[in-house]
C-alpha cells in the first residue's frame, strides 16, 4: 500500500515537472523555435484547432519562423490567429507563407520574462508539495484503520518528502537553465 501511494505521488509530481517544461517552451527567448507557436489555435471551417494541424511550421533562421499553410485559403486565418497571440509576433504574408520575424528582447522584455517563468516555477513547486500533502494525508488514513503501523507510517512520510526534495530541486534546476537562457544576449 505504502508502495503505491509513493508511486502514485512520484507520477503526479513527475507530470508537474513535464507541465513545467511545457509552459517554459512557450515563453519566447531570442531564438525562433516551433514550439512557440504550439499553443496557438486557428479558426478551421467553425472549429478551434491547434496550428500544427493547418500549416508546417518551420525555423527558416535563428530569428525566423515560416509558417506555411495546407490549404491557400486559411493563410488570413492563420496569420490573424499569430498576430492576435499573445506574442507580440508580427507575421508578413507573401503568397500562401507566413514569415514571422522575432524581433531582438530588449532588457526590460526579458526580465518580465523571467518574472513569469519564476511564478510558473513556484507553480510547479505548490502542485508538487500538493502531492506530497495528499500522499501523506492517505498515509495517515492508512494509519488510523491499523492497515500499517507508526514506523511504516514513519518511512513513508520519509520517502514522499525525499521525492518532493528531488522534484523541487528539478524544477529549481529547469528555472535556473530558463533564466539563463532568457537573459542570454
Amino acid at each position: 500500500m505504502i508502495t503505491d501511494i509513493r508511486k502514485d505521488a512520484e507520477s503526479r509530481m513527475r507530470k508537474s515537472i513535464d507541465s513545467l517544461k511545457q509552459e517554459f517552451s512557450k515563453v519566447r527567448t531570442g531564438r525562433a523555435h516551433t514550439s512557440l507557436l504550439d499553443h496557438i489555435r486557428v479558426s478551421y471551417y467553425g472549429n478551434e484547432v491547434p496550428l500544427s494541424q493547418v500549416a508546417t511550421v518551420v525555423a527558416a533562421d535563428a530569428r525566423m519562423l515560416t509558417v506555411t499553410p495546407w490549404e491557400k485559403a486559411m493563410v488570413q486565418a492563420v496569420e490573424k490567429a499569430i498576430t492576435t497571440s499573445n506574442l507580440g509576433l508580427n507575421p508578413s504574408t507573401s503568397g500562401s507563407v507566413i514569415r514571422v520575424v522575432l524581433p531582438p528582447l530588449t532588457e526590460e522584455r526579458r526580465r518580465d520574462f523571467v518574472k513569469v517563468v519564476r511564478g510558473e516555477a513556484e507553480a510547479a513547486r505548490v502542485a508538487i508539495r500538493n502531492v506530497r500533502r495528499d500522499a501523506n494525508t492517505d498515509l495517515k488514513d492508512l494509519l488510523k484503520e491499523k492497515e500499517i503501523t507508526e514506523d511504516e507510517e514513519r518511512r513513508g512520510q520519509e520517502e514522499i518528502q525525499a521525492l518532493t526534495d528531488k522534484y523541487v530541486a528539478e524544477a529549481e534546476k529547469l528555472l535556473q537553465e530558463k533564466e539563463a537562457e532568457l537573459m542570454e544576449v
